[in-house]
């Protein structure tokens, strides 16, 4: 499977406009407006540090799936602060104005994160790619990870000396259910075998392990954690260019037009423009270089 910115007047007048700014704040936002950023004349109340009308007043609450893998979490704990996604997520947080003490974790299966149907978090960061499909169910923030997919086989296997994408199309692929992972096998390589499907990426890398696959796709990051730390065995076999010359992007989740996601979208367009993106992205990423890409 893949890292920019946020008078007084007589005491009558006063009240109306904070009237009126807290009505427009709590009204339903259009939809080809869900992950606009607000102007500055727009945030006023609704992105008031510290005060947004999240799910439980005065916290954040946060989810993710379980277990929470590596490089994007540390020691399956999201509230450690640690791993690239983490560390995002309380990046947010602060500039939203809410303190770690202040954040709340919540675990909410991958598939589930973008289902239709009203949420019980504030927004979820689980690897979850921005789609058109998935914006009919609920809305994202802007981009907070550029991107890519990569295949992963058993080192001396077939399906390891693949230069190509047509030298994967006879091979047995597997991938975790939901995934772009999972589309880029359907819609890229079109393998004339149909591609295993799972639940999570364990049982992924066991049925590699085991030879039930020929090979994996995941998204490159966790191909490098996984044959580094995981299935020491194996190797990265190539990366698939972004489709349409568009890179595919990671975004944090929100209901269907929450009158958050204006503020989330500020918030990490803040964390892209000021660099706290690309030194998180260098921290917890820097192990996942560049790998061959498959044509």
């Amino acid at each position: 499977m893949p890292p920019a910115p946020r008078v007084p007047r007589r005491a009558t007048a006063g009240v109306t406009l904070v009237l009126l700014a807290t009505a427009v704040g709590c009204a339903p936002q259009p939809e080809e407006k869900a992950t606009a950023a607000p102007s500055s004349g727009s945030t006023g109340n609704a992105c008031a540090k510290g005060e947004l009308a999240t799910k439980t007043s005065g916290k954040l609450t946060i989810a993710t799936d379980t277990p929470a893998y590596e490089p994007w979490f540390k020691d399956d704990k999201p509230a450690n602060g640690q791993g690239f996604e983490s560390a995002v997520a309380y990046a947010v947080a602060e500039q939203l104005g809410y303190d770690k003490s202040a954040v709340v974790w919540q675990s909410v299966p991958f598939n589930k994160a973008f289902a239709p149907g009203e949420k019980t978090f504030d927004f979820d960061i689980n690897q979850v790619s921005i789609s058109d499909e998935r914006k009919k169910a609920v809305d994202f923030s802007s981009g907070y990870y550029d991107v890519r997919q990569a295949v992963i086989a058993l080192k001396g296997s077939k399906a390891a000396s693949a230069k190509s994408i047509a030298d994967l199309k006879g091979l047995k692929l597997g991938a975790q259910v939901g995934t772009t992972s999972l589309n880029y096998i359907d819609d890229v390589v079109k393998p004339t075998r149909a591609a295993a499907v799972y639940a999570k990426n364990d049982q992924a890398k066991s049925a590699l392990r085991n030879g039930q696959v020929d090979a994996v796709v995941t998204d490159l990051p966790t191909a490098f954690y996984i044959t580094a730390a995981e299935v020491t065995d194996g190797t990265i076999v190539g990366q698939f260019e972004n489709r349409g010359g568009t890179p595919e992007q990671f975004g944090l989740v929100l209901d269907k037009g929450s009158a958050l996601t204006p503020c989330v979208t500020a918030a990490v367009d803040a964390l892209r423009a000021n660099g706290t993106l690309a030194r998180i992205e260098q921290q917890w990423l820097s192990d996942a270089v560049d790998a061959p890409v498959l044509k």
